[in-house]
């Protein structure tokens, strides 16, 4: 029998080049406070925001010129934290073709890639979606 993505309350899709605005803290905000509620949440991430859970991102920001000591979480840490924290409520997919097209495909363990034509099967299982980022 083929995996089937687990039933969730809210899909939220990440489009586009999320570093070039306030997209990721907002999904990320937005995936927190959910899961705070007790919702299932699952993110699909296309075009560039498969970069968000890209292993080649890696844990910590550029250092901070005004305050040197201080270690700043990469999306990557923050995504791979929330993962691990709410295994059974938070689910990461990755689109296969986006990752492999800019270089992407080395992902985190938690992030599932999965081929676009599969996205309405996650669309199918969710009972709210929301689309962030370029449409």
């Amino acid at each position: 029998m083929a995996w089937k993505p687990p039933p969730t309350d809210v899909l939220l899709q990440l489009l586009g080049a999320p570093h070039q605005t306030e997209l990721v803290s907002s999904a990320l905000r937005l995936t927190t406070a959910l899961l705070a509620k007790g919702a299932r949440v699952q993110i699909w991430a296309c075009g560039d925001a498969t970069r968000l859970t890209w292993t080649g991102l890696g844990d910590t920001k550029p250092r901070n010129y005004g305050d040197w000591e201080r270690e700043y979480p990469s999306a990557l840490r923050v995504v791979r934290e929330l993962l691990t924290d709410h295994p059974d409520r938070l689910h990461w997919y990755v689109c296969a073709f986006c990752a492999e097209e800019r270089g992407t495909s080395d992902q985190i363990p938690q992030a599932r890639r999965r081929p676009m034509f599969k996205y309405a099967e996650h669309v199918a299982v969710a009972g709210t979606c929301l689309s962030l980022g370029v449409h």
